[in-house]
């Protein structure tokens, strides 16, 4: 089982929840963490969390064991791996694979993969805790945790906006202005199950858009994502009236050099809470990307993405 031990600091005694909470664990997860077979200890001894811990004491905490999900089946297939600790993983997800298994991609995603590389390794828990998804035909960096502390721990990130994601887009014409935040609500459109669209009934959305270079045709896009909703880019950049290259369902799946949505994560920061950094992982650009901007796009240095 995973565990975690934190000495008690200052000068006075504090509740033991406190301290649990002063190391992101949530009030959630102390629920799962009591009702599920996890243990909070004190020097050792298993107490409750309303106990008073003295200063220098240790507070512990030992982590419910996690049954592996029977519905995810296991792939040894390759991995391309940009970052991994003991408790994160961030992996380089290629275009046209699913990040998490559906009726339609049953056993070849990319969770599947993540789930034998676990295995492989012998991590103590081999459940896929994905914490960022991109479309299937969107490519780049894709974090998981691995295990449920750690989820916790990037999903309050995710709701205070600390997990960073950087995209490099193309989309068709000249995008102006050349930096803008599009602040637009984003809802199902009616007509598909799929779409989604701007709609003053949906949900927040804003993405910031800067452009790094433009042809006639063309504006290559560097993109910051301040909420995830499924599609966000795709459909703000259609609101704007320019659809990503390539983008079959918001635009026109016309172009000769990439045959997917121009869209590619390419950086990805989070905060590594139990070795108190920030971790960055860079996700290089796929060769079709690379082609497409190449071709029509204006060249641009790559430390400008």
């Amino acid at each position: 089982m995973t565990a975690f031990a934190w000495r008690v600091g200052g000068n006075s005694p504090i509740h033991v929840r406190t301290v649990l909470m002063d190391h992101g664990v949530t009030r959630t997860f102390l629920k799962q963490v009591k009702f599920h077979g996890g243990v909070v200890t004190l020097d050792g001894v298993e107490v409750r969390v309303i106990a008073m811990a003295q200063p220098g004491q240790t507070v512990g905490l030992q982590l419910p064991p996690e049954p592996a999900n029977p519905n995810v089946s296991t792939s040894f297939a390759p991995l391309d791996i940009l970052y991994e600790d003991a408790h994160f993983l961030v992996v380089n997800k290629p275009a046209g694979m699913a990040s998490v298994p559906s009726h339609l991609y049953a056993d070849d995603t990319l969770a599947n993969r993540v789930k034998g590389h676990l295995t492989a390794i012998q991590a103590p828990s081999t459940v896929t805790h994905i914490v960022t998804r991109l479309d299937r035909e969107t490519s780049g960096a894709v974090l998981f945790a691995k295990h449920h502390f750690a989820h916790s721990i990037l999903d309050k990130q995710l709701k205070l906006g600390q997990l960073d994601k950087r995209y490099v887009a193309v989309a068709t014409g000249r995008v102006r202005p050349r930096l803008q935040t599009v602040d637009a609500p984003i809802g199902r459109a009616p007509d598909s199950f799929i779409k989604r669209m701007v709609r003053p009934d949906g949900r927040q959305a804003q993405t910031t858009l800067r452009v790094v270079a433009q042809s006639q045709t063309a504006s290559l896009l560097a993109v910051k994502l301040h909420t995830g909703r499924t599609h966000q880019i795709r459909v703000h950049c259609e609101a704007i009236g320019h659809p990503l290259l390539g983008d079959w369902l918001y635009g026109t799946q016309t172009n000769p050099w990439i045959h997917r949505q121009a869209l590619h994560c390419a950086r990805l920061s989070f905060y590594q809470p139990f070795e108190q950094r920030w971790v960055t992982c860079y996700a290089p650009l796929p060769t079709d990307m690379a082609t497409v901007i190449a071709h029509e796009v204006l060249p641009v240095p790559t430390n400008e993405l």
